[in-house]
């Protein structure tokens, strides 16, 4: 199975279990999938893999389905629940920052094999960790507001679409400006660092058009269960 057919299986397998952490746990299933998901996708950032000719970092898909959670929640429990969420998966990020750097400083037994993986996969250069964390944090937030904006403006079911697609790409693009900006900042020259925000953009942009089926089944499952009720 080729790159590109994988990660597009990969995208899929993700929003689905998005959607069943939700419809098992209701929101809360969200807010555990939010911390986790914060956590393995500034692991899975670390491989690179290419793609229709282009190279490319994964974490995307598993960042970009953050942003399909808080959207959920936005749409179905209110910007507070989305608003809180967002600093669960921020405290995820940290805690694990800080708890890992503690970790790797502990002297490995003579047997020991794992340190050197361990040092590869956490001990985070700065201005990655820096980076990461405050994007993280920017973006979100504007996603909240931006969605919570469109809402207001565009309250019909019809719209969802637009609502979902508009504020992530908009904060899509804020997240990885800034990332790229603190995170490469006099790594490599304007033009490879240009690429590099491009392509990123790009395929964060796929995803967040690829989540829109997804938010549409957590509507109508939110639905579906305030009817049960």
């Amino acid at each position: 199975m080729g790159n590109e057919l994988l990660w597009l299986v990969f995208a899929v397998i993700n929003f689905a279990l998005l959607i069943l952490m939700y419809r098992l746990f209701g929101k809360a299933g969200l807010f555990v999938w939010i911390g986790m998901s914060t956590v393995l996708a500034n692991i899975q950032v670390l491989k690179t893999v290419e793609m229709v000719g282009l190279v490319a970092t994964l974490g995307n898909i598993t960042y970009g389905t953050v942003f399909l959670a808080t959207d959920i929640l936005n749409e179905n429990h209110g910007k507070k629940e989305a608003k809180k969420a967002v600093w669960m998966g921020f405290s995820s990020l940290l805690i694990m920052t800080i708890v890992m750097q503690i970790a790797l400083r502990f002297t490995p037994h003579a047997d020991d094999f794992a340190q050197e993986s361990l040092e590869t996969i956490f001990d985070l250069i700065p201005n990655i960790a820096i980076g990461s964390m405050l994007a993280y944090l920017v973006s979100q937030y504007i996603d909240v507001w931006i969605y919570g904006k469109l809402k207001q403006l565009l309250p019909s079911q019809k719209h969802l679409w637009i609502r979902n697609n508009g504020s992530t790409m908009i904060s899509q693009f804020v997240d990885t400006l800034i990332f790229c900006s603190i995170a490469f900042y006099n790594v490599h020259d304007f033009e490879v660092w240009l690429s590099i925000l491009f392509t990123t953009y790009v395929i964060k942009f796929v995803v967040s058009v690829l989540d829109t089926p997804f938010l549409y089944i957590a509507k109508n499952m939110n639905s579906k269960l305030k009817e049960d009720l």
